[in-house]
């Protein structure tokens, strides 16, 4: 006999393909941006604080082939309060 399961309604399956990055000096945008976007995408607010890995004499082989981070938003993040990427 086979038994048949509830499909997901596409809000459940999919990724949102767009992420809202908001400044911390501007978290009050973070919930406008997370009630207009709820459907279509993803609000953080920024938790950068400094660059990792200062100290490279310390470390024997970086195995990152490249940089996590496609592009630098911190301009975006200082002029306009928020960014938005791609996923």
């Amino acid at each position: 006999m086979r038994t048949w399961r509830r499909r997901p309604r596409l809000s459940e399956a999919t990724v949102a393909q767009f992420l809202f990055i908001v400044s911390r000096a501007a978290p009050a945008q973070a919930g406008y941006l997370q009630h207009a976007f709820a459907e279509t995408a993803d609000v953080i607010v920024d938790r950068r604080v400094a660059q990792r890995r200062q100290r490279r004499a310390l470390m024997a082989v970086d195995r990152r082939q490249r940089d996590r981070r496609m592009r630098d938003v911190t301009p975006e993040l200082r002029q306009f309060g928020w960014a938005v990427v791609r996923r």
